[in-house]
């Protein structure tokens, strides 16, 4: 179980880690189970292989939500 403070850690050195990716569109935090797990947002799934499955001991997950354009 991770809690909410040791996952908002890693959510902070991945974003800044993943930052220029293009294929990666949102890093937040989702509850999983008992804790808290990094997820992350991307553009495609061929962006996948470039996001490590964990970060600090933190669980990392990912979703392909496809292109973020604004309104």
């Amino acid at each position: 179980m991770t809690d909410r403070a040791s996952a908002r850690a890693a959510k902070s050195a991945l974003s800044q880690r993943l930052a220029a990716d293009p294929g990666v569109v949102g890093v937040g935090l989702a509850r999983r189970d008992s804790g808290y797990v990094v997820k992350v947002d991307l553009a495609d799934v061929h962006a996948a292989a470039r996001v490590p499955g964990d970060v600090d001991g933190v669980r990392v997950v990912t979703e392909v939500v496809g292109v973020v354009r604004p309104l």
